[in-house]
C-alpha cells in the first residue's frame, strides 16, 4: 500500500517545528514515538505502532528516506536520489503474517492503563555517517522527550564505540535526573558495554 501528497513534507514539518538543524533529526525523534506537531489532533503514536505492524515501512520526503523492517527492528535512512515532493509512505505486510496489532501494542504499554510507556531508541540514527557517538551533545540528542517514557531500551546495533562524555550523560546525569525513567542498552559490543559500566553509577 502506498499514500502519497503532494504537502509540505513530513520530515520538513517536523525540523521546522521542533527547531531541528536537519531532516536526519526529524526521523529520529518520529522513530522514538509520541511525536506530533498537532497535539489537539494528534497522539503521536500512529506511525511508531504502524511502522511495527507492517513487515516493511517506509517514508520518502524531500532529500531523505526513513525505512523499517519488523520483527527485525532494522532501521535505515539514506539520502533520495531525486527530491521527493510532499510525503509518499509505503507499507507492505505478508498475507500469511501471524502478527497482531495486540501484539504490537502490547510490547510497549502499560499493563494496567495501556498507556504508551516504552519505546526502543535506534541510536545508530543519532550518527552522520562514520560518526563517532562521543559528545555530550550528541547524547543529549538521543536523550530528547525521552523523559515521556517509563522505559526506554536504547539499540546500540551498529555502534562500535561511544565517547565518555557521551556514555556519561546518558548514564549518569540523565539517570540521575530521571529516576523514574528505566534505561535498558541492548546489542551493545564488549568496548561500548564497558564504556557503559564505567558511566552507570553502582546499584
Amino acid at each position: 500500500m502506498t499514500i502519497l501528497d503532494d504537502g509540505y513534507g513530513i520530515f520538513r514539518k517536523i525540523k521546522d517545528s521542533l527547531g531541528l538543524e536537519d531532516e536526519r533529526h526529524a526521523i529520529f525523534e518520529l522513530s522514538k514515538g509520541k511525536l506530533t506537531t498537532d497535539p489537539d489532533n494528534h497522539t503521536g503514536e500512529g506511525i511508531f505502532f504502524a511502522s511495527r505492524m507492517f513487515d516493511e515501512f517506509a517514508i520518502d520526503s524531500g532529500s531523505v528516506s526513513f525505512s523499517h523492517l519488523s520483527p527485525k527492528e532494522e532501521y535505515w535512512v539514506f539520502e533520495n536520489d531525486e527530491h521527493v515532493t510532499g510525503t509518499c509512505i509505503r507499507m507492505k505486510l505478508s498475507n500469511d503474517t501471524r502478527r497482531t496489532p495486540q501484539e504490537v501494542f502490547d510490547a510497549f504499554t502499560g499493563d494496567d492503563d495501556y498507556g504508551f510507556t516504552k519505546t526502543v531508541v535506534p541510536v545508530d540514527l543519532a550518527r552522520y555517517g562514520n560518526d563517532a557517538l562521543i559528545s555530550r551533545s550528541q547524547a543529549r540528542r538521543v536523550l530528547m522527550r525521552l523523559d515521556r517514557f517509563n522505559t526506554v531500551v536504547l539499540d546500540f546495533r551498529n555502534v562500535e564505540q561511544v565517547g565518555q562524555g557521551f556514555a556519561d550523560e546518558v548514564f549518569r546525569v540523565f539517570a540521575r535526573t530521571h529516576p523514574a525513567v528505566e534505561l535498558i542498552p541492548v546489542d551493545a559490543n564488549p568496548q561500548v558495554t564497558a564504556m557503559i559500566r564505567r558511566a552507570s553509577p553502582p546499584v
